[in-house]
C-alpha cells in the first residue's frame, strides 16, 4: 500500500443505508421521485439511468431509499455477482427509490463516489462476496457485515480524483475498442445474414429430394475419445466407436428445450441420436448438399415457429419434408455456397478474434484497478 493511504473499513467512511427519513423531511408525500427498479442498474454503467417516476407516497414504504451521489450495489443473485452496481444522480428533486435488494453507501466525505464506484466493480470484490453469500437458491444475498467490514484504501482526495481521471480515460479507450471489435463482428454477421437469407424462390418440397432417417441411440452413448462422430441434438458434436451410417448427410436437431434447433453437414462415418434426423439427397442432380445445409440453416427460424411441446420443443417429420426448396441451376449454387462458405469462415474468424480481444481488455481492466488501488498508478 502506497504510504500515506489509510485502509478502513467501508462502514467507517460510508453511511450504509441512509433513512428514508431524509426523504419524508425534504418533500411532501405527493411529491414525485425518482424510481429504480433492478433491470435500470447497469453492469459497467457508473452512472444509471433513472427513467422512472413515482409519488414519495407509492415508493416510501417497502423500496430502498437513496439521494444524488450515493453509489448503490445489488446484493442479491446473480445481480451481485454480474456486478450491477452505479452511482446515482440527477434524480427527481435529487431522491430515488429502488429495489429492497439494493445496497446504498454515502461516503462521510473522505471518498469519492468514483473512487468507491471503481473498488467495488473488482471482480476480486464480487468473487470474494459471492463465496459468503448465504440464503435459499435463486435468492442468495451477500451478508452484511461482509460489505460492512470491507477493506477500502483512503488516499487524499486530490488523490482520488487524479486516478479516478486515469481509470475514466484508460476505461473509456477499453470501451471504444470493445465497441469497434463489436461492430465488425456485427457487420460480418449482418453480412453472412444478407447472403443467407436472399430468397431465390421456392420450387420444390424437401421430401421429394431427400432420404430422411433418423438415428437409433440414446443421448447418452457417447464414449469419450472414440473414433466417429456421435450427433445429437447438442451443437456440440461428440464421439462414439461405432457407426451406423457412411455417407455425406445433413444432421438436423429434432428437439431442443425452447426450440433452438441446429444443422450440420458431414461426409464419412457417424452415428446419430434418436432424434437426431440424418438427411441424405436422393436428386443429387437437383440439388448440392452444402447448398441443402444452407437452406436449412436458414429455415432454422421457422422451424422453431412450427415446432410443438410444451417442455420439451420438437419437429415433426412432416414439417421437413414440406419444407419448400429453392433449386437454382446447380452451377449457380455452387456459386452461393462458395460466397456464404467465404463469408462464414470470416464470420468465424472475426469471432475469435472478438473473444480474445474482449479477454484481453477485460485482463487489461483488471490489471489498471490492481494498479489504481495499489497506488502504483
Amino acid at each position: 500500500m502506497k504510504a500515506g493511504w489509510a485502509m478502513k473499513r467501508l462502514n467507517e467512511v460510508c453511511q450504509i443505508k441512509p433513512p428514508k427519513a431524509e426523504a419524508r423531511k425534504r418533500i411532501s408525500t405527493d411529491t414525485l421521485v425518482s424510481f429504480v427498479p433492478m433491470e435500470d442498474l447497469g453492469i459497467e454503467q457508473k452512472f444509471f439511468n433513472a427513467v422512472q417516476k413515482k409519488p414519495l407516497s407509492v415508493v416510501s414504504g417497502s423500496y430502498t431509499y437513496f439521494a444524488d451521489g450515493d453509489v448503490l450495489l445489488a446484493k442479491i443473485t446473480p445481480c451481485f455477482e454480474n456486478g450491477k452496481l452505479g452511482i446515482a444522480g440527477a434524480l427527481t428533486n435529487g431522491i430515488g427509490f429502488g429495489s429492497s435488494e439494493y445496497i446504498v453507501f454515502r461516503s462521510d466525505g473522505r471518498l469519492r463516489n468514483e473512487w468507491l464506484y471503481y473498488y467495488l466493480s473488482r471482480e476480486s470484490f464480487r468473487v470474494e462476496g459471492a463465496k459468503l453469500m448465504s440464503g435459499a437458491v435463486g435468492h442468495k444475498r451477500v451478508p452484511k457485515e461482509f460489505i460492512e467490514n470491507y477493506l477500502i484504501p483512503v488516499p487524499p482526495l486530490p488523490e482520488q480524483q487524479r486516478i479516478v481521471a486515469l481509470l475514466d480515460e484508460a476505461f473509456a479507450a477499453i470501451a471504444t475498442a470493445k465497441a469497434n471489435a463489436e461492430k465488425n463482428l456485427k457487420n460480418a454477421r449482418a453480412l453472412f445474414d444478407s447472403y443467407l437469407n436472399y430468397d431465390y424462390g421456392a420450387n420444390a418440397f424437401l421430401g421429394d429430394l431427400v432420404q430422411i432417417k433418423t438415428g437409433k441411440l440414446d443421448a447418452n452413448a457417447a464414449e469419450a475419445n472414440g473414433r466417429y462422430p456421435f450427433f445429437t441434438c447438442s451443437r456440440e458434436v461428440y464421439s462414439i466407436n461405432n457407426y451406423a451410417f457412411d455417407c455425406e448427410a445433413i444432421l438436423l436437431a429434432g428437439n431442443n428445450a425452447v426450440g433452438d434447433f441446429n444443422v450440420k453437414h458431414y461426409k464419412g462415418r457417424f452415428n446419430a441420436y434418436q432424434r437426431t434426423y440424418v438427411i441424405t439427397v436422393n436428386e443429387k442432380q437437383l440439388i448440392l448438399y452444402r447448398f441443402l445445409y444452407f437452406h436449412l440453416l436458414k429455415s432454422l427460424k421457422t422451424f422453431k415457429e412450427q415446432s410443438v411441446g410444451v417442455g420439451t420443443k420438437f419437429l415433426k417429420l412432416g414439417m421437413i419434408q414440406n419444407l419448400k426448396i429453392a433449386l437454382p441451376p446447380l452451377a449457380d449454387q455452387q456459386q452461393i455456397v462458395t460466397k456464404l462458405d467465404a463469408l462464414s469462415e470470416e464470420t468465424q474468424l472475426l469471432e475469435s478474434i472478438y473473444q480474445k480481444k474482449i479477454t484481453t481488455l477485460d485482463a487489461l481492466k483488471k490489471s489498471i484497478l490492481h494498479q489504481a488501488f495499489t497506488g502504483e498508478l
